[in-house]
Parts: structure tokens; C-alpha cells; sequence
């Protein structure tokens, strides 16, 4: 198996994070750059953005979600939804994947006969940026996890962090050393998933 395929399993979702990195701060961020430079989009648009948060700041957008998530699940019923919270808290930092929408737009203008794709082929450069930048974290044994509290978060998270308006928060991926691993993990029948011709 080559190391490619060797990396496809290792990563994996982590929800047990900790702050025990072995890379430094500006490499962690000079291989988040690299993914994302480097992940293709239609037309070569480019149209992914993504803020990279670590030490306090990355406590913030966690704080944030939490000030958030009280406002609608009920204090009885809130300490599973803490304790996670507090989980995604005591990472190293946290990626958030956003969308620039002017990108979208002036796509749509310049070439009319694509309008109705371009969001849907926006969808898809964010999701090859998130895959390429949690496959590098994976390939330096730091452990991440996707999650989706937007739009619950995105508001209070442009104001602390200055986001134009025009970015549209996709996803958020806490990373950080991993204190323990993910489980077994199964795969369907591949004839259930798989037609191959020829």
C-alpha cells in the first residue's frame, strides 16, 4: 500500500484533543496555507478563505459557540453539549473554512451559462480545502475534527475576528495532539457503493 493510501486511514475524526503538538505555530500554519493554495477549484477561482486560530483566539471562537449554544438548549439539558464544547476548547487551535462570495458572484457574472453551478461548485472547493488541510494534519499526527456551528456563530465571529462580509463560514476544525484515538471503523459492501465498466 502506498503512503498516500497509508494516509487516507490514518486520518480520522478525533474528538480527544490536546495542546501537545511537536510543530511549532508558523508550521502548522505554513501547512495549512499549502493545502488550501494548492487544493483545486473551478475556473481556478480560488474562492476559499480560511482563518487559522491559535492560543486565546482559539479559545474565543469556542467561548463564542458556547454563549451561543446556551441561548437555545436548555441549562438542564447542557452539560453534554459543555462537555463538548469544552473538548473542541482544549485543542492546539481551530481552522475556519469559509466561502468569498464576490468570488462566487463575479464568477456567475463573467460567465452567465454557469450561474446556477458556481455556488454548488463552491461547496465543493471548500470541502477539497477542508480534506486537504485535515490529510497534511493527519500526515504530522495531529488529530482534528469537522464541525458546523454555523450559522449559529457566524455574526459574533466576524465581529471578533473581522471578517468581510462577503465570507460565508462553512466549517470549523479544532486540531491538536491526539489523546486518544478514533474507534473501528467499518465500510459498506462495495457492491452496494461501486459499478465499474469496461
Amino acid at each position: 500500500m502506498s503512503n498516500f493510501q497509508n494516509l487516507l486511514e490514518k486520518r480520522r475524526t478525533i474528538y480527544q484533543l490536546g495542546k501537545d503538538v511537536t510543530l511549532s505555530k508558523d508550521e502548522i500554519t505554513s501547512m495549512i496555507k499549502k493545502a488550501v493554495s494548492e487544493a483545486p477549484s473551478a475556473f481556478h477561482s480560488q474562492s476559499s478563505r480560511v482563518v487559522v486560530l491559535l492560543g486565546d483566539e482559539h479559545a474565543k471562537v469556542w467561548d463564542i459557540t458556547e454563549a451561543q449554544l446556551r441561548n437555545i438548549v436548555p441549562a438542564d439539558q447542557f452539560e453534554p453539549t459543555k462537555a463538548r464544547i469544552d473538548g473542541f476548547r482544549a485543542a492546539f487551535g481551530t481552522v475556519l473554512f469559509y466561502e468569498d462570495q464576490n468570488v462566487v458572484k463575479g464568477l456567475q457574472e463573467q460567465f452567465p451559462l454557469y450561474a446556477a453551478n458556481f455556488p454548488k461548485w463552491s461547496q465543493e472547493s471548500t470541502a477539497i480545502a477542508q480534506y486537504a488541510v485535515w490529510l497534511l494534519l493527519a500526515e504530522s499526527d495531529i488529530g482534528a475534527s469537522l464541525q458546523h456551528y454555523n450559522p449559529l456563530i457566524d455574526t459574533d465571529v466576524a465581529k471578533a475576528y473581522g471578517i468581510p462580509e462577503s465570507w460565508t463560514l462553512h466549517a470549523q476544525m479544532p486540531f491538536g495532539s491526539i489523546v486518544a484515538g478514533a474507534g473501528e471503523k467499518s465500510h459498506m459492501d462495495e457492491t452496494e457503493r461501486f459499478k465499474v465498466f469496461g
